[in-house]
């Protein structure tokens, strides 16, 4: 891993994220790009010329240049490589195209624990950013300045069309030392028998020669339901999971049922596209 981006509204939810990145990038020896976006009315972009600010978007600018700077020399970040990027834009279209072209490994950003993005990425704009990002996205909850990876529960169905890019979460799971629990969910309306999941589940990950991992089968009343209970028994310290589209298991990241799991849980998700 080398880069990893930050995106910032200079809220205590954001600079938790930050810490919690900045443990991650000590590990990697990566660099931290802080990101602030000044998000404006559409209007107000079509007024602004090449080479012109309005007063009033000089003087937020200049706030923020000196946020970011202040921030960048935070002793939670000494020892790290930091740099800061200023964007005026809209949040979700200026995160992913700054992810892309800074070639970014992984986006980490704030959130206000069990009740929701209310302050960093409001509304649509969470849901767009994790559902549409190519670049893992690590969303921190609450006042957790830490992600520990001792026991990640990887959400799965474990199908062929999740196979290609698994090893996505293989990979950033080994180089944090983390050990992944994977954990099907069994419902009502897609029920699979314990033996066929049993060998289901094994004959996929066997494709990846892991060496130490665990497996478990949760019967809930839907996906959602399934994957907070099942975290909440095992004490986990972060959810990782796969989107891809809106097929099959990984279509709850696409619909109602995303944004729920993301507010409802108290503890940080990890997504990757697959």
């Amino acid at each position: 891993m080398n880069k990893i981006l930050v995106p910032t509204d200079f809220s205590a939810q954001a600079y938790n994220a930050l810490k919690a990145a900045a443990g991650i990038a000590r590990k990697s020896n990566a660099e931290i790009i802080l990101l602030h976006i000044i998000d404006l009315p559409q209007e107000t972009m079509d007024m602004i010329k090449p080479g012109y600010d309005l007063p009033e978007i000089m003087f937020f600018k200049q706030h923020a240049e000196a946020r970011l700077s202040e921030i960048s020399l935070s002793q939670d970040l000494n020892g790290l490589t930091v740099s800061q990027i200023l964007k005026l834009g809209r949040t979700f279209d200026e995160v992913t195209t700054v992810a892309k072209d800074q070639n970014i490994d992984l986006i980490v950003m704030g959130s206000h624990g069990a009740s929701g993005f209310k302050e960093l990425f409001i509304g649509s704009n969470t849901e767009k950013v994790i559902r549409t990002s190519e670049i893992p996205v690590l969303a921190i909850k609450g006042d957790q300045a830490e992600v520990k990876f001792d026991k990640v529960i990887v959400a799965n169905d474990f199908t062929e069309e999740v196979k290609q890019n698994f090893q996505k979460i293989i990979n950033f799971l080994k180089s944090n030392g983390g050990t992944p629990h994977f954990l099907m969910v069994n419902t009502p309306n897609n029920f699979k028998p314990t033996h066929v999941a049993e060998e289901m589940a094994h004959d996929f990950l066997k494709q990846f020669q892991l060496e130490n991992y665990q497996f478990s089968i949760y019967n809930d009343l839907d996906i959602e339901k399934g994957i907070l209970n099942f975290a909440e028994r095992e004490n986990a310290d972060l959810i990782a999971m796969g989107t891809h589209g809106r097929k099959g298991f990984a279509r709850f990241l696409n619909g109602s049922i995303s944004e729920d799991l993301m507010n409802h849980s108290p503890r940080s998700i990890i997504t990757f596209k697959l």
